[in-house]
């Protein structure tokens, strides 16, 4: 249990990254009263927070919905998570795990950014929401592997939310330069978790077809 927990906190810490909110979430409510910051961090977080315990819930009834097994859904996942990594190691915006450019100017204009670009993508993008749902779905007869999942889901989005309410300090700490390699060693990691993503739904796959013959 606790080698479950401390793997799907790594992988759901790297996919996040609260580390790397921060500059952004400083860059879309510049200027902003310390109030409204600290308004639409809770909230945003909250909502991110709503999605993604849906998905922890829900997510094996999903894919059995749309008929997807998991050692197919492994392997697309690896691979989403393994294009994530590598915007993460170049730290480029390309709407995988961040907001582009135009969304960032849209969201400066926005009174309210909790939802929008906040708890989604910036928190609950397509990197979170797969990683949850292929951590749930591994373990989704297990009621003690779903109830660590929800475990490191609210951790994981409780260090968001500090990050969030101390981006102020943390770019004055950092810098844009020091967070960029907080989120390049992250991606580092995750390029490996996405590997073993894709190699485990491979073998998944290979041994169900063994078994069929």
């Amino acid at each position: 249990m606790l080698n479950l927990f401390i793997d799907s906190f790594i992988v759901l810490f790297v996919v996040i990254d609260p580390v790397g909110l921060a500059p952004i979430f400083a860059a879309i409510t510049h200027g902003a009263a310390a109030e409204y910051r600290r308004r639409m961090a809770i909230r945003g977080v909250f909502i991110a927070g709503v999605i993604l315990v849906v998905f922890v819930f829900g997510g094996a009834a999903l894919l059995r919905a749309l008929g997807i097994g998991m050692p197919a859904f492994q392997i697309a996942g690896g691979l989403l998570l393994f294009l994530v990594a590598v915007d993460m190691v170049f730290v480029r915006q390309s709407g995988i795990r961040s907001t582009t450019e135009r969304e960032q100017r849209e969201a400066q204009q926005k009174e309210d950014v909790s939802v929008f670009p906040l708890a989604f993508p910036l928190i609950a993008g397509p990197g979170a929401l797969t990683t949850v749902l292929l951590m749930s779905g591994k373990y989704a007869h297990q009621a003690h592997g779903i109830m660590i999942v929800l475990a490191v889901v609210l951790i994981v989005l409780g260090c968001a939310l500090v990050a969030l309410l101390q981006a102020a300090r943390i770019m004055r700490f950092m810098g844009e330069t020091g967070a960029n390699v907080v989120t390049r060693v992250f991606g580092v990691i995750l390029t490996a978790l996405a590997v073993q993503y894709v190699l485990d739904g491979l073998s998944a796959a290979f041994a169900r077809a063994v078994a069929a013959i």
